[in-house]
């Protein structure tokens, strides 16, 4: 997975740094950025290059609310190494999600009795999104959960790790079809699906939101993504698109200040607010499709 590293050299007040460290990340956050670390001039963020728009970013930056700050940033090509190399040797603790369903790295099970659980899935994550510990993913889960499943068809739009395909297929769905614009992402979505022995029930491309009109046939009970605002924005049509009548449609990745924003658009379409999860900052929401 290739990233961009972006500095922001921040001129500001001392007592106003860290709070302008907090509203960058914020704004930068809505530009796809994934993670950040602070410098003595300001702040370091990290994003997908396959994600990036300067224009996107310049934008968010000029919301920044103080007058008396400057901001500059400057995009450079970040080494091409393993992020996750640190993560995947030590691996995670087993995340509950209810009472059903536990996610693990099939190494780290201490305190936990895999069969008190009817939805065990097994995570082995190479540079991909998706382990269950966001809270993203975890609202996510918790939202398949309640979701009617059985014999259903699964789409996963930016599957990651393919957890939500795959815990779909363990709730019963007929067939689970994943993409992901990363290709380290759509192999290890094909690697977890065989270690959690649903590999003849899943399926992952190498792709974005154009392959829904080229490569994947036919109508989903259930729609799932966990990606950025932008982009569920500018996809919400296609996937709304694939998803029969009375199909759902569950949504994260986003701040609990952008429902408003991605209800009104989901309205548009034709889909109805059916409910929604926060955990923190983050939100996610369910949709239904009430006609074709």
């Amino acid at each position: 997975m290739k990233y961009y590293e972006v500095d922001f050299r921040i001129v500001a007040p001392a007592e106003l740094m860290g709070d302008v460290r907090d509203v960058i990340s914020a704004l930068a956050g809505e530009a796809g950025f994934e993670t950040f670390e602070e410098t003595e001039w300001g702040l370091k963020g990290y994003v997908q290059r396959a994600l990036f728009s300067q224009d996107v970013l310049e934008e968010q930056i000029s919301y920044l609310p103080f007058e008396e700050v400057k901001v500059s940033f400057e995009v450079n090509e970040a080494e091409d190494r393993d992020w996750n190399e640190q993560w995947e040797q030590e691996g995670f603790d087993p995340i509950v999600v209810g009472r059903e369903c536990v996610v693990h790295d099939g190494r780290h099970l201490q305190g936990i009795t895999l069969a008190d659980y009817p939805v065990r899935v097994e995570i082995d994550a190479h540079l991909a999104f998706g382990t269950g510990t966001h809270e993203t993913t975890r609202m996510m889960i918790s939202s398949l959960l309640e979701t009617e499943v059985k014999d259903l068809r699964v789409l996963d739009c930016g599957c990651g790790t393919g957890i939500l395909g795959i815990v779909a297929l363990k709730l019963g769905a007929s067939e689970a079809v994943g993409y992901d614009i990363d290709e380290w992402s759509a192999d290890n979505a094909r690697h977890n699906a065989v270690i959690n022995g649903v590999d003849d029930r899943f399926s992952s491309l190498l792709g974005d939101a154009s392959l829904l009109n080229k490569e994947v046939e036919g109508l989903f009970g259930v729609v799932l993504a966990n990606i950025n605002r932008n982009i569920l924005l500018a996809d919400m049509p296609a996937f709304r698109q694939k998803m029969m009548a009375g199909g759902t449609l569950l949504l994260s990745g986003f701040y609990e200040s952008d429902i408003p924003m991605l209800a009104a658009r989901a309205q548009e379409l034709g889909l109805q607010l059916q409910g929604k999860k926060i955990d923190g900052e983050w939100a996610c929401l369910s949709f239904i499709l009430a006609s074709a």
